[in-house]
């Protein structure tokens, strides 16, 4: 009897630290529920990387406005000191989410990153805010980080703030498998839709509404 008791309760912890790990307010569950997987990658990260714009703290999975979020945010993720990072910032409902011929929009890209020292990593993505055309509903943007082997070049091209040049179609996987990148550590997300500061963002990136 005490044996069958206590097959039960390892039960109960077992099932107990997976409703934990899966909660409905997990990443993996909320990147499950977006479809995240398996548009942009294959595994959900373990951890929520923490992104907080002026005003504003990206909730995991809930919508912002192109407004808000129109200014490079803060990212901080758990790391080691001694590890280089990389992170990106995709759309993949470009220009569409029906029809999704420009996925993944590339908003962001930052690499070899010493720890969490944003000004030390190399930019070759510089940030631009969310742009989801009019009457194109709500789009996703995902915020990935990559533990990298080490500090090592990047053969990419260099993109600015004023150039749509090179961000669409963002091909993450060939990306990730070139510089030996393995699945992200942690991730964010949040939606948005049009709203009236998106022309002036399509004008700075010369793009026709």
């Amino acid at each position: 009897m005490r044996h069958c008791l206590g097959r039960l309760l390892n039960f109960a912890k077992t099932s107990a630290s997976i409703q934990t790990r899966w909660s409905s307010d997990s990443i993996q569950c909320i990147f499950h529920k977006c479809d995240i997987m398996p548009d942009i990658i294959c595994k959900a990260p373990e951890a929520e990387a923490t992104v907080c714009y002026e005003e504003e703290k990206v909730k995991l999975g809930k919508e912002l406005t192109p407004t808000q979020v129109k200014d490079v945010p803060k990212m901080t993720w758990d790391t080691c000191p001694d590890a280089y990072y990389s992170i990106c910032m995709v759309d993949p409902d470009a220009p569409c989410r029906t029809a999704p011929s420009l996925r993944n929009w590339l908003h962001w890209l930052v690499v070899n990153i010493p720890g969490q020292c944003f000004s030390d990593g190399q930019t070759l993505t510089e940030y631009v805010g969310a742009a989801p055309p009019k009457d194109t509903g709500i789009h996703r943007y995902v915020f990935l980080v990559y533990k990298q082997c080490d500090k090592q070049y990047f053969h990419e091209p260099t993109i600015t703030a004023c150039s749509a040049e090179n961000r669409c179609n963002f091909d993450l996987h060939q990306f990730t498998k070139k510089y030996s990148l393995k699945d992200p550590i942690a991730g964010n997300l949040f939606h948005a839709k049009w709203d009236c500061y998106v022309p002036e963002l399509q004008k700075q990136l010369g793009i026709e509404p």
